[in-house]
């Protein structure tokens, strides 16, 4: 026969398996920017020194759908704390959705998707 359980106890127990499950990361990505053929991010990193590439892929919105419209990559050295990472690239106005990776040794280490607007 099933008991009822304290929902706050098996909150926390589903919390500590997804934890130890998903990894610790220690880059995270903020926002996102675009001005003078450039897109800056806003990345910290709680780790030591790390250093890779970043890959931006564009995805273009208009009426509702979105189609990929071009793929920048750049050097990625970050320091500990807060950085701003610098992707030239050349966008025309309009709505745009960034799919970003941050990738060191062949492998992602963080990943996130950012809406800006160009004007």
């Amino acid at each position: 026969m099933f008991t009822r359980k304290n929902p706050a106890l098996v909150c926390f127990a589903m919390l500590v398996v997804a934890l130890l499950f998903s990894g610790f990361t220690t880059l995270s990505i903020g926002d996102a920017g675009y001005a003078n053929n450039t897109i800056s991010l806003r990345i910290t990193n709680a780790g030591g020194l790390s250093g890779g590439y970043v890959q931006v892929t564009v995805y273009e919105i208009n009426n509702n759908q979105q189609e990929e419209t071009d793929v920048f990559y750049a050097p990625l050295s970050l320091q500990q704390g807060e950085n701003t990472v610098l992707v030239p690239g050349t966008l025309k106005p309009g709505q745009y959705k960034l799919y970003i990776y941050l990738i060191e040794n062949g492998e992602r280490k963080a990943a996130a998707i950012r809406d800006i607007v160009v004007n």
